[in-house]
């Protein structure tokens, strides 16, 4: 039934996919507006703790997961014998990954809308009618967002359709290092601006009582669970082309400090910017594309500095769609007699169709509301709210409970690793099922 399993050509290359994976708008677009809606240096001293405590326990399980599967996200839980009942948790990530990338790809759909603007002068036309009302027309149109939303997605299909080496792994080694380099490039850049000091503050410096939000911990916690990827079967599809020899403890850790710390200079490149120009950081998720186009308009250099964020963000909008195809398409691969181009082809189209409604959702469909929020926002919730953590706390029980002792820390690696295989049994299975559970109370309005 399946074909041959593919692998990594490198540790490197697994390593950079995974980053890939895990790098994208949340990174960019939704880390920056969150901690700018979330109190700056206070949100980053919870955000850099979560991941720790949350987001590194769970991706060492899924890796370990998907690894001792060799298959998609059900084979990894196991569908056969005493395991068949923990199958459900791999179709959640399954489920999970193809209805975020149908609203993902609108939003990157909007991203190569905003490249192409920059890059041919189209976007900077616009600037005296308000970026605003520029917005709010393109995403109202009743055709151009489904437009961009199959440009975005024929990207991806082009490098999930190539294989795991030649497409996936091939991209992120030529897409990492140009979104690194961007990204701290703009940085550096922004930090020459006067009064980009009050952006370094607001970033770095906590306001200690904020610690006394609990929407805070709340968002903190949500970001780096939502920026990591976690609950979206990606680790665990991504580590089941995985070698013996990749150590899961070492890569789990660069993973997520690479994430991390592309999430923090992504902030630097922005917040300065934010304060230099008197902007306020709590702009929401308008931020990239109303507040910073007039930021780039008045800075030197600005329309250069403009194509490169807005290139940013498609880059790492089509690394994360990336992993979110594979992880279906995966399936559909081991599971059926579909080669990977049908499979791509086949879950591409249904991506496409399903997503068409979150691209109108504010035009033709904006009336049409779903327990008060619009189609794209209400699958957004839905999914990234509710079925995203719940496959996360899955895999923390399976893991943590499911799994004994010796048997888990044989399937991490962390055998005879003493505190560190101590501490990360400790993690998977207390504090990482308690925020994931407290991410679920907030969302249901418990608080």
């Amino acid at each position: 039934m399946a074909s041959e399993r593919e692998q990594w050509a490198s540790g490197a290359g697994f390593v950079l996919a995974t980053i890939g994976s895990a790098v994208g708008l949340g990174n960019i677009w939704r880390f920056s507006y969150v901690a700018g809606e979330s109190g700056g240096g206070s949100f980053l001293v919870i955000y850099l703790a979560a991941v720790v405590l949350v987001g590194l326990p769970i991706v060492i399980g899924e890796m370990a997961i998907g690894r001792r599967g060799r298959g998609d996200a059900v084979a990894g839980f196991g569908n056969r014998g005493p395991d068949a009942r923990w199958r459900y948790a791999g179709w959640i990530g399954i489920i999970g990954c193809f209805f975020i990338l149908s609203f993902y790809s609108v939003i990157a759909g909007w991203a190569i809308k905003y490249f192409v603007g920059a890059a041919t002068g189209a976007l900077w036309q616009h600037a005296g009618d308000g970026y605003g009302g520029y917005f709010q027309r393109f995403i109202g149109n009743a055709g151009e967002p489904v437009g961009w939303q199959l440009a975005a997605l024929g990207l991806t299909m082009f490098i999930v359709a190539g294989g795991v080496r030649k497409g996936i792994e091939a991209a992120n080694r030529i897409l990492m290092p140009l979104l690194a380099l961007t990204v701290v490039g703009l940085a550096v850049y922004v930090a020459t601006l006067p009064g980009a000091a009050d952006g370094w503050r607001f970033l770095f410096v906590p306001d200690w009582s904020k610690l006394a939000e609990g929407r805070v911990y709340v968002a903190a916690i949500g970001q780096a669970f939502f920026s990591l990827g976690i609950g979206m079967a990606v680790f665990i599809t991504y580590s089941a082309y995985m070698d013996e020899k990749t150590r899961i403890p070492r890569s789990a850790v660069a993973i997520a400090a690479g994430d991390t710390m592309f999430a923090v200079v992504a902030g630097l490149a922005i917040f300065p910017a934010v304060f230099a120009f008197g902007m306020s950081p709590a702009a929401g998720p308008e931020l990239a594309f109303i507040t910073l186009p007039h930021i780039c308009l008045k800075m030197p250099g600005g329309i250069f500095i403009g194509i490169l964020f807005f290139g940013l963000l498609v880059a790492a909008a089509v690394t994360s769609m990336v992993s979110l195809l594979e992880v279906p398409v995966a399936s559909v691969v081991h599971r059926t007699r579909l080669g990977r181009r049908a499979a791509v082809a086949l879950l591409s189209t249904g991506v496409f169709v399903v997503g068409i409604p979150s691209a109108l959702s504010f035009g033709t469909l904006a009336d049409v509301t779903i327990a008060g929020l619009g189609i794209l926002d209400a699958i957004d919730r839905v999914v990234s709210s509710y079925l995203l953590p719940f496959g996360g706390l899955l895999v923390c029980l399976y893991a943590g409970w499911h799994w004994r002792e010796r048997e888990a820390l044989d399937a991490t690696g962390l055998a005879g690793s003493g505190f560190a295989g101590r501490m990360w049994r400790i993690l998977i299975r207390y504090v990482a099922p308690a925020m994931i559970l407290l991410i679920l109370l907030d969302t249901a309005g418990t608080f």
